[in-house]
């Protein structure tokens, strides 16, 4: 059997492009860029890691494919429309991550547990219709390449909502009141950017594991639903 090249971790990040974000837009693409150029500064972090950018509004639209950041010379574009629909978000990733991860096997790599982190300002445009596919997607039974979900609100999206669609609720943020929500988008991306270069330093010890850090001006979204 032919060795392997390496262990990765695919990580997924899903940005809101709704329409109530366009105010944000400038601070969502400049958090998208601060991510990319972080990880390229950390070649040794970056080997360790596959990204892809998705944006969802009324669908899900593929910003950057899952790429090797030591390699990738194109940054992601962000483009602001439509609603807020979550099935979108979890049917595409139905598809989308088992079929990832079957390539980068192919490739030679072993992979550990995909990591999503999911950034909305809004509530959920399609009513409960997405909990279907997020159930489907989160239960290692039926999906065995079942990520984990980071789940962070900011705006109008409620505590109790990022708590469902986080695979565990110390992994469910909410912004807190009053927080800009300009600099809660810069805040995200930072430590998305620190968490995942984190994890990629844990990938190559005895114990690896997955390093979440809360962002500044977010709370644990389970304080805020009195749970």
């Amino acid at each position: 059997m032919a060795d392997t090249k390496g262990v990765l971790l695919p990580a997924y990040v899903l940005a809101d492009e709704s329409g109530s974000m366009g105010p944000y837009q400038g601070e969502l693409s400049d958090g998208l860029v601060s991510l990319c150029e972080g990880l390229r500064a950390e070649p040794m972090i970056a080997a360790k890691l596959r990204l892809a950018v998705l944006g969802f509004s009324d669908d899900v639209q593929v910003r950057l494919a899952v790429a090797d950041m030591r390699t990738e010379t194109s940054l992601p574009q962000v483009a602001i429309r439509g609603l807020t629909n979550y099935g979108a978000v979890f049917d595409d990733l139905l598809d989308r991550i088992p079929s990832d991860v079957q390539w980068l096997r192919g490739e030679g790599y072993k992979v550990h547990r995909p990591v999503v982190f999911f950034l909305s300002d809004g509530q959920p445009t399609d009513g409960k219709g997405w909990r279907r596919p997020h159930a489907k997607l989160i239960d290692k039974s039926q999906t065995p390449t079942a990520p984990n979900i980071i789940a962070c609100g900011i705006g109008d999206a409620q505590a109790a909502t990022m708590v469902e669609v986080a695979t565990r609720p110390e992994f469910a943020f909410v912004a807190k009141p009053g927080t800009d929500i300009g600099q809660a988008i810069s805040e995200f991306f930072h430590a998305l950017t620190a968490s995942l270069v984190a994890s990629g330093q844990a990938l190559g010890s005895a114990s690896p594991q997955l390093v979440v850090n809360r962002p500044e001006q977010f709370t644990m979204a389970i304080d805020e639903v009195g749970q």
